[in-house]
């Protein structure tokens, strides 16, 4: 992230420095329908890197589809995980 430069220092402390009854909102005016919202478009978890042993057949078909194969893993695996969750309980044997 780059710094800030005087102008916008000064600019922030500016911002910072009024109270909220001070802010004039009459150009953004309050959303009342939020119908339309998308929920967790930018809400991002947290990342965890793990060794995985795939099978070398798996691995070229991820990759045929060109890069951000590890991407396509960790998506294909959430919606499995989305999908059981979905799913009715079903009792899991013991690993």
């Amino acid at each position: 992230m780059r710094k800030f430069t005087k102008e916008q220092k000064r600019q922030i402390a500016t911002i910072a420095a009024k109270q909220d009854a001070d802010i004039d909102l009459s150009e953004m005016p309050e959303v009342l329908d939020w119908s339309a919202a998308e929920i967790g478009r930018f809400y991002r978890p947290p990342k965890k890197p793990v060794t995985m042993r795939l099978d070398t057949d798996i691995v070229d078909w991820l990759k045929s589809y060109g890069r951000g194969y590890q991407t396509r893993v960790n998506r294909l695996l959430r919606h499995a995980m989305m999908s059981a969750r979905k799913a009715p309980a079903k009792k899991q044997r013991s690993a």
